[in-house]
């Protein structure tokens, strides 16, 4: 990790979160300052890895020290994030009565408390609050009492506005949007990470690599389009340089740290800007695969898909897989799509180098994956994804099915010439 990579990211961070976030070394050690955001009487939901690697625990012990209860520690959600965990979670904290909640885990655990103590506090179903700014209607812009732990580099759930919940009836995955279920504060010890099994690594990885590229690819002609540069910048190269290290030795602490602020960096970007294309395939694919590998087989075609709309960002993030040996030099002196391709080509070297499937196929999708991701693209509730890319979409005008649905066949097939021209 070059040390000028990483001061980067931690002066990034302090800026987008202030004093509401610890991050990094002995992190954990600053929970009890937070605690009083949330209340005197809390509970605690945690997933596998809180409780084994000690967390729980630790936490327990400085909250009772600073004269806290926590009322009872309660199971977290299954990945991704199912309904019925959501409701078993708003009907445990209603149960206890308590001021607040302290989540210990990754994404789908952090992304179940903020859903369960949207449901715990304001009622209703959880449909209710799928979409942008739902939540708000009820809280008039409180921020739920939640504090979030995380023990995973990946979703950035921690940092952010966002809740992904999944109907596993359907297997399609839905977004609650809403500035009020970011929480109060957040830690995360990226040490506490080298345990993790190396697909959650990899998946994790992956997923903050997504967070940064989508919303630097739809930004193009934004206000924030330098702030967003220089965040998704800095956490792809984190990212594409400590990855390979940390699949081979995965207690080597300096990749680990580097994860953790590339996927945090990718926390910051959805805050500034919203993905897209990638994010909004996956929901459709949460039976077959997991979120941050949809993501890392989708987004080089739609890089494809709209080279001509981002050849800044191609130009500038192309160095990083020349770097990274992906990539060969002379490819990134070209431009127009035979620059997308070569990024994208060089994204899909990279997966490969990590043994992640390239293609939808090779994953076990179907065409009726395809046709169900069509679909879900012309549902209202995810219009955002569509408006958020960078040549948007208009479902009612045709381009799904225009320029999606072809993109989605090259996905399948690994043909990147079926991709339109746009």
């Amino acid at each position: 990790m070059r040390k000028d990579d990483a001061k980067r990211a931690e002066k990034l961070l302090r800026e987008f979160k202030g004093d509401s976030y610890a991050f990094g070394e002995n992190a954990l050690k600053e929970i009890g300052r937070f605690a009083d955001r949330i209340g005197k009487n809390v509970a605690i939901v945690s997933g596998r890895t809180g409780r084994k690697s000690g967390i729980v625990d630790f936490v327990t012990e400085a909250l009772s020290e600073r004269g806290f209860t926590v009322l009872g520690v309660l199971d977290g959600a299954r990945p991704n994030t199912p309904k019925e965990d959501v409701y078993r979670l708003a009907y445990q904290i209603l149960k206890l009565g308590c001021d607040g909640v302290i989540a210990v885990g990754g994404g789908s655990c952090i992304d179940a408390a903020k859903a369960a103590l949207v449901l715990s506090s304001y009622g209703g179903v959880i449909d209710d609050y799928f979409g942008t700014g739902r939540v708000t209607e009820k809280s008039g812009g409180e921020q739920i009492p939640l504090i979030a732990i995380q023990t995973a580099s990946s979703s950035a759930a921690h940092l952010t506005k966002y809740s992904n919940v999944t109907d596993v009836m359907t297997n399609q995955k839905k977004l609650i949007v809403d500035e009020s279920i970011i929480p109060r504060a957040a830690v995360f010890q990226y040490d506490v990470t080298k345990t993790s099994p190396p697909n959650l690594t990899k998946d994790g990885a992956l997923d903050g690599i997504a967070h940064c590229w989508e919303v630097w690819m739809g930004s193009t002609g934004k206000p924030y389009y330098e702030k967003v540069s220089e965040v998704a910048y800095t956490g792809i190269r984190l990212i594409v340089e400590a990855l390979p290290r940390a699949v081979e030795r995965p207690d080597d602490m300096e990749a680990r740290y580097a994860l953790g602020l590339g996927t945090d960096m990718g926390g910051y970007a959805i805050m500034l800007g919203g993905t897209n294309g990638g994010h909004l395939g996956s929901f459709s694919l949460v039976d077959i695969l997991t979120h941050g590998r949809a993501c890392a087989i989708l987004n080089p075609y739609y890089t494809v898909l709209f080279s001509s709309a981002i050849q800044d960002q191609l130009r500038r993030v192309a160095p990083i897989y020349v770097e990274a040996g992906f990539m060969p030099p002379e490819k990134a002196e070209t431009s127009g799509r035979p620059l997308a391709e070569a990024v994208a080509q060089a994204m899909i070297e990279f997966s490969r180098s990590i043994e992640f499937p390239t293609t939808l196929k090779e994953a076990g999708a179907t065409e009726e994956h395809i046709k169900k991701m069509v679909e879900a693209a012309k549902d209202p509730q995810l219009k955002m994804k569509l408006q958020n890319m960078p040549i948007p979409m208009d479902a009612e005008k045709g381009d799904v099915d225009r320029l999606m649905k072809p993109t989605l066949e090259a996905a399948y097939t690994g043909d990147l010439s079926l991709i339109p021209e746009t």
